[in-house]
């Protein structure tokens, strides 16, 4: 094999990945405080959990731990529970085994280690874009937009935190990341399945992904590989359907199984297949929640106010600006995202990669909490892997309008990486219980 190998070659893609996966690391390991990394992390929960399913139950056994303050465990006919989806869990099993207790794993450095696979595996997305002809950048250029999610957003903050909110937010952004890369194309029909079917096992919106494959599938069930953006009704009617179901099957299996151990859990925990425990969790919102319910219109203009118009708070003469702990806007945190409003180019398959991130986005604009505590909108890791890939095929060019807005991004979740849920960065931030979003006159 030649060495290195040349453009094109898989072998190549792959060392490419690799280095991607190596960097990413090496910073998210330089950025996360070092109790993270040396012991187990305060919301431990997906350790617990593990540690649980090894004693044979599904509640803890007990109360939950007193260094775990109480926060989001749920309380259900005198058994305390872990509410989070499992998939997480599942993954620390084998650790938790070796280890002997939750308590022995760094659940923490588990997770920055996993944090490097979303960063390499969009890498392999974004050049199997270009290898289909539907994408038009470079391998430096997919190299760099790889880079940017990881360090450019804020799945680096996310990266580094270990606790649990966060880890889901880490294996999501992975599975993401490898649907992406088994549905282009509807290539993988069951292995793009089965990442989708695990994303809603680890992170629940990632379950309206679907759209992605469905949309890829259509097309490549068309004569000539024609795109729909043809015409809807002509290419409707040229699809391939025995072809069509055939995918769409093999896509629907795995997450169909997926679902179908999910809802038998919820079942033996809370006699519902449908309750997950979130309305039994011992917080100060629950209120709040039996008022208006887990998801309503409600909560939208809250959530829109985070996502859009949240932003430091400069009335302090102690620190140059406080963050709210609902966190900063959206395209404060990651700018480049404005570019895609105004897209060069929108073959396929933009349209599918569009309309895939506002499904995913669109039941968290919905739902009772905005990502309080955070440093920026942390609910966007579900859909920013497909916003990246959206960028990719939208041809505008990584020109110095881009480097200004990316290195602004990475300073800025730097920051945010380096000094979030740090004691001694406490007087940077305004932890309150979600009162406030805007600084008050």
């Amino acid at each position: 094999m030649k060495w290195p190998p040349p453009k094109g070659a898989p072998e190549r893609r792959l060392l490419g990945a690799f280095a991607i996966y190596a960097v990413a690391t090496a910073v998210f390991l330089a950025f996360a405080a070092p109790e993270t990394l040396s012991a187990h992390t305060p919301y431990n929960h997906f350790a617990l959990q593990a540690q649980a399913w090894l004693e044979g139950r599904l509640d803890l056994g007990a109360l939950p731990p007193s260094y775990a303050g109480m926060n989001d465990f749920s309380h259900f006919e005198g058994k305390w529970y872990v509410p989070f989806p499992p998939f997480p869990a599942l993954l620390l099993v084998p650790v938790v085994a070796a280890a002997g207790s939750a308590e022995a794993v760094a659940d923490g450095r588990f997770f920055v280690f996993l944090a490097g696979v979303a960063p390499a595996v969009l890498f392999l997305a974004l050049e199997k874009l270009g290898r289909s002809g539907r994408s038009e950048r470079t391998e430096r250029e997919n190299a760099t937009l790889a880079l940017l999610f990881a360090l450019g957003s804020v799945y680096f903050f996310s990266a580094v935190q270990g606790t649990v909110w966060y880890a889901a937010h880490v294996v999501a952004a992975g599975l993401a990341a490898l649907y992406l890369l088994f549905a282009l194309d509807a290539e993988r029909p069951l292995l793009a399945g089965a990442m989708l079917g695990l994303g809603f096992a680890t992170r629940t919106p990632l379950l309206f992904g679907v759209p992605l494959f469905a949309f890829e599938l259509a097309r490549v069930c068309s004569p000539n590989d024609a795109s729909l953006s043809a015409g809807a009704r002509s290419a409707f009617a040229r699809i391939d359907w025995k072809r069509f179901a055939t995918g769409l099957a093999l896509f629907l299996l795995p997450i169909a199984v997926v679902l179908a151990a999910t809802f038998a859990l919820n079942a033996a925990r809370f006699g519902d297949p449908f309750e997950v425990g979130y309305r039994y969790l011992e917080v100060v919102w629950r209120s709040r929640i039996q008022k208006w319910g887990l998801f309503d219109y409600h909560y939208l203009g809250r959530n829109l106010a985070v996502v859009l118009t949240s932003l430091p708070w400069l009335g302090d003469g102690a620190v140059p600006f406080r963050i709210s702990g609902n966190g900063l806007a959206l395209w404060l945190t990651t700018p480049m995202y404005v570019w895609l409003l105004w897209p060069k180019r929108t073959r396929a398959p933009h349209w599918a990669l569009a309309t895939t991130a506002i499904a995913v986005a669109t039941p968290t604009l919905f739902y009772q909490n905005s990502g309080w505590v955070q440093f920026g909108y942390r609910f966007s890791n579900d859909y920013a892997i497909f916003l990246f890939a959206l960028f990719a095929v939208g041809g505008r060019r990584l020109g110095v309008g881009i480097a200004a807005v990316g290195t602004w991004a990475i300073v800025v979740n730097a920051f945010g990486a380096a000094t979030f849920n740090r004691a001694e960065a406490a007087p940077y931030y305004v932890i309150e219980r979600q009162q406030r979003i805007h600084e008050p006159d």
